[in-house]
């Protein structure tokens, strides 16, 4: 059933079948609107179209597993068909004393209320059982209603053959259906249907619904145990009942909050916080030997990193929006130390810390052996906080000062920084050695480099080349054509426009016949070439000329020039036809001397060519 929640009177139901135990989740089952928790928005729509009269012909129901949707159909179903002799023969939400259908109908077995499951009957002669019966109006009850859970299940023609029944029904039937996949109802369907979007219970709410239901029960609990059920409940009444039952089970009567962890495998909150630090601070020593610690005691180790990365939002959310620490769900070391980390934590790291966590968790669940994968994982997360950002530990460079790790803004929370982890591991870790341009790459560090300057006295030792300088794409063609990339030479010269040119930047303007992606091409090549890391944009401002252009420019002045000389015109007057088709510029020293021969012409008149 997707349905649970406790009745605001505290009662509870007589076991039956001659005193066979009852799972909470069934014996705590609502059976009036006021006593569903957490769904106040829709309690309240009904209830003013029940007032108004304004009575849909059919409800679809959504929600994630455990929030209400079959309970709150049966519920509507008795709504529909409320009765009390000379009380109330007429819709409505209130239901405040047992009506003639009213146990009938919350028990599952009224004639005129009918509850189909769409998992098992999924065809279309379903369906037509369904319309076919639906003629006939309803033998006692006001409304016939069919309940059908889990609709998505329902084949094609099966939703085509309720469709015209469903947009048309008999005025004394109405559909309610309950899905937890809405997106695989067809819209169709969705369109004849008013729908309710049934919320996820939140766990304040959830904790006071175990806190009465516990109380009811006779069971001592705590409070961080109930808060403990409600997480892992994730907004699910039923999942949160069942854990519960299982616990008072497991607890003989009191259930304490170590007790439940062990029988969840979960960490202890403090301890994942004090992981948490372990790791900010880069003490990957102590970090691997907690995580060891507490999967020993049962933590699952898929858990931990959960947890962890529980934390991370939360100091994420602290740091952006101070109120999330006065929300309920948050403890009271939660608040304090988390304030604490959001002080001193940058987001940049924060989010860093996120995305590690979520791929680890990934690797942890499909790998054969969890804690050495999740050790690997903490490892990893403790050496990414230690390095700082590249561009950060350019300008640190630039500076000549000391690199620190670009997470923390001053020292991190619980004490100075360390003297070990990644940070001091000057013989075996690794350090980040920053290039000209912005790339970066990891090397070992250098033997009796000075823990408080790594990066520094990395670049003394290893004196990097002095970058390429390109001032043109002139200088950009040259060196493609050195590394002998003949397609990406001809498009320098003849696809791109200049607009503008600095120290591992260029703005071009591709030319209409250019490839998409020119420019990301571009600027990988001369990346690859130059060991700089090189940023090649598009420009909508108009460039110069391509090289290829102003080269037929150049060469259209050339020929102009020529013809426009005194005795290439005299040539080209002395032979009718003829035309000048190159001109070639030699240097002073590569002069023909029989060229600058003023009887050039005379010498030329005895050829029998027509071009010059």
């Amino acid at each position: 059933m997707d349905d649970i929640a406790f009745p605001q009177d505290g009662t509870s139901e007589t076991p039956q079948d001659g005193g066979a135990y009852r799972v909470l989740a069934r014996k705590y089952r609502p059976k009036t609107f006021e006593d569903l928790v957490g769904q106040e928005p829709m309690v309240q729509t009904l209830e003013n179209a029940f007032e108004t009269g304004r009575i849909a012909q059919a409800w679809m129901l959504t929600g994630v597993r455990g929030v209400g949707k079959t309970t709150t159909a049966r519920i509507l179903a008795r709504g529909l068909n409320y009765e009390v002799p000379g009380q109330t023969d007429k819709p409505t939400v209130k239901l405040e004393h047992e009506g003639v259908h009213c146990r009938a109908i919350m028990e599952g077995r009224h004639v005129d209320v009918i509850e189909m499951d769409a998992a098992s009957h999924t065809g279309i002669g379903d369906i037509r059982e369904i319309i076919d019966a639906s003629r006939y109006r309803p033998a006692s009850a006001r409304y016939k209603v069919y309940i059908i859970d889990e609709v998505h299940m329902l084949s094609n023609a099966a939703f085509n053959g309720l469709l015209k029944t469903l947009e048309e029904p008999p005025e004394h039937v109405k559909f309610i259906f309950a899905t937890t996949e809405i997106r695989k109802v067809p819209i169709t369907v969705l369109s004849r249907c008013q729908r309710f979007d049934l919320r996820r219970i939140d766990q304040a709410k959830l904790t006071g619904l175990l806190r009465r239901i516990s109380d009811a029960e006779s069971i001592q609990i705590s409070d961080e145990a109930l808060l403990m059920i409600a997480r892992a409940g994730e907004g699910s009444a039923r999942d949160s009942l069942s854990l519960l039952d299982q616990a008072m089970a497991h607890g003989a009567g009191a259930i304490e909050a170590d007790d439940l962890r062990q029988m969840l495998g979960l960490a202890d909150r403090a301890r994942v916080i004090d992981l948490f630090e372990h790791i900010m601070h880069g003490r990957v020593a102590e970090a691997l030997d907690e995580l060891s610690g507490q999967y020993e005691v049962g933590a699952d180790p898929a858990v931990v990193l959960t947890d962890l990365a529980d934390f991370t939002h939360l100091v994420t959310r602290m740091k952006i929006a101070p109120r999330a620490a006065d929300e309920g769900s948050v403890t009271e070391v939660e608040r304090v130390r988390g304030q604490a980390f959001a002080e001193t934590l940058s987001i940049r790291l924060l989010s860093r810390a996120w995305q590690i966590l979520l791929k680890g968790l990934q690797e942890v669940q499909a790998a054969p052996k969890p804690l050495s994968a999740a050790d690997m994982v903490l490892v990893r997360l403790a050496y990414a906080a230690d390095l700082p950002d590249p561009g950060e530990a350019l300008l640190k460079l630039q500076q000549g000062g000391p690199v620190q790790g670009a997470g923390a803004q001053s020292a991190p929370p619980g004490g100075p920084p360390p003297q070990g982890g990644p940070s001091a591991q000057t013989d075996a870790g690794p350090k980040l050695k920053a290039i000209a341009g912005g790339a970066s790459r990891v090397q070992p560090a250098a033997q009796g480099v000075p823990e408080h300057e790594p990066l520094r006295a990395v670049a003394q030792a290893e004196p990097e080349p002095p970058a390429l300088i390109l001032r043109s794409l002139q200088d950009c063609a040259a060196l493609a054509s050195e590394k002998r990339d003949i397609p990406m030479k001809v498009a320098i010269e003849r696809q791109m426009r200049l607009v503008k040119i600095e120290q591992g930047r260029i703005e071009i303007q591709p030319t209409p016949d250019a490839p998409a992606d020119i420019a990301g091409e571009f600027g990988r090549k001369l990346t690859d070439w130059t060991g700089t890391r090189w940023m090649v944009s598009i420009s909508q401002t108009p460039g110069r000329p391509t090289i290829h252009e102003e080269r037929e420019a150049n060469q259209a002045q050339l020929l102009s020039d020529a013809k426009s000389h005194p005795t290439v015109a005299a040539l080209l007057a002395h032979f009718p036809g003829a035309k000048v088709i190159d001109v070639q510029v030699k240097t002073s020293e590569d002069e023909d001397p029989a060229l600058a021969d003023p009887l050039l012409s005379e010498a030329l008149g005895e050829d029998d060519s027509d071009d010059v």
